[in-house]
């Protein structure tokens, strides 16, 4: 079952940025994609098809997606690692057309940190500013800048080799920073990292851009990583954006079934949509009124399939049950439709093989499309 996100919007310059970039048409976006394709030679079908996305400074923008679907293509296109086949990427409202990848002002960070071994830390970290000329005072406190924002002053002299995982995310990261980019772009950054780990640094990580105010391009296939990290989300499906949102938005409502089972929802059905309620094998649910009529695929949340006395409700009985941490997630086989998740608290939990009965909260049924 989908974990609920955590994401808190917080008082931040990048965010004030962000929004105020969204809301007015004047200001030119920090990136702009208009329209980029890129087919591969053999591929059936383009790794990105006519994308358009735009991201204003300050904004930390999450890409989602499962393999294949676009979302590193993209990533290497704005980077300049990957030619456009038509389309183009603006950069401060300046086309990138034949702009190298070292000559775009952006950091890049990737899964395995690309940390060089014939330096020791102070010397990765410096690496940038004095690619850019910076003095040697310059590029040491830098370095020491760098380091007290990552959380390991003092670190200059280590060998990289004597790095845990975790430390080598931080000093990889300090790299892409140290020249200052305009646009930081993260390639599944905290992917070898083990979960209690990455939930730790992910929240360090929205601290620090928030901090220094950085334009962030992220991918990763971790949806909490996302949705901890990002202003807004976007989900890519076949080289094209299936939706963009708040992390709020997109997990609220998700636009198709598609979008819906990638955030790890089952609970979808097909029904007749009508007068405020959906027909559905599991009988008629409640939904709201502005909803699309006609035939649907309708989104049960599993926090809104609720526990009652079998016989107040549509009778299941409890086939299996997984403590998640937080809650308990049941697996539920009704005596008509398809199975169901429920979410419960551990203390609420019934064992397998009760017999419950159910109910569904009209604010957990989503319409699709």
């Amino acid at each position: 079952m989908a974990a609920a996100p955590r994401h808190t919007d917080g008082h931040r310059t990048g965010t004030h940025a962000a929004r105020a970039g969204r809301d007015a048409p004047s200001v030119t976006p920090l990136l702009e994609v208009d329209t980029a394709s890129v087919h591969f030679p053999g591929a059936r079908q383009p790794a990105l098809h006519a994308v358009d996305l735009q991201m204003a400074a300050g904004e930390i923008v999450c890409v989602l997606g499962p393999s294949g679907s676009g979302k590193s293509t993209l990533l290497r296109s704005v980077a300049g690692l990957q030619g456009l086949d038509s389309g183009r990427v603006l950069l401060e409202g300046r086309d990138q057309a034949g702009v190298p990848a070292h000559l775009r002002g952006v950091g890049l960070m990737f899964q395995d940190h690309q940390l060089f071994p014939q330096h020791d830390v102070g010397g990765n970290i410096a690496f940038g500013p004095r690619m850019h000329g910076a003095a040697r005072e310059e590029q040491a406190d830098r370095v020491a800048e760098l380091l007290r924002l990552v959380k390991l002053p003092g670190a200059e002299r280590r060998a990289v080799s004597t790095l845990s995982g975790g430390e080598q995310q931080r000093i990889a990261l300090a790299r892409a920073l140290a020249p200052s980019p305009r646009l930081l772009m993260l390639d599944e950054p905290l992917g070898q990292l083990d979960r209690s780990l990455r939930e730790r640094l992910v929240v360090e990580l929205r601290e620090l851009f928030a901090t220094l105010g950085t334009t962030v391009l992220a991918v990763t296939h971790d949806q909490g990583e996302a949705f901890a990290l990002a202003d807004r989300v976007v989900v890519m499906r076949d080289g094209r954006i299936a939706q963009s949102g708040t992390p709020l938005e997109v997990w609220q409502r998700p636009v198709d079934a598609f979008v819906a089972r990638f955030l790890g929802f089952d609970n979808l059905v097909g029904a007749t949509i009508a007068d405020g309620a959906a027909d559905t094998p599991w009988g008629r649910l409640p939904v709201p009124s502005s909803s699309s009529q006609g035939q649907r695929e309708v989104l049960v949340r599993p926090t809104g399939v609720r526990l009652v006395e079998a016989e107040r409700g549509l009778a299941c009985t409890v086939a299996a049950r997984t403590f998640r941490g937080t809650h308990v997630s049941l697996r539920l086989d009704p005596v008509r439709g398809p199975r169901l998740e429920a979410a419960c608290t551990l203390r609420e939990a019934p064992a397998p093989g009760a017999e419950v009965g159910v109910i569904f909260d009209p604010d957990d049924v989503v319409v699709l499309g």
